[in-house]
């Protein structure tokens, strides 16, 4: 399993929280890549709900992680 921002920035509409059966099943109606897909199923399903991506990708970059100051603008 690997993710790259722009693959997890599929999921970042999906309905959270949401356990692996309903990701999938968004990523399909919504036309997300094959990788992301494969990336969810590979995911140990015990049940477990999914509160945002983090949960999935811990590294995924927030807006913290950018220095772009929107008050400026």
């Amino acid at each position: 399993m690997y993710w790259t921002l722009e693959l997890a920035s599929k999921l970042e509409d999906a309905p959270w929280p949401a356990t692996k059966d309903e990701l999938i099943d968004f990523a399909i109606r919504s036309g997300a890549p094959m990788e992301v897909i494969e990336n969810l199923q590979e995911l140990e399903d015990e049940g477990e709900v999914y509160d945002n991506i983090e949960d999935i990708w811990p590294d995924y970059p927030t807006k913290e992680d950018f220095l772009f100051n929107e008050d400026e603008y």
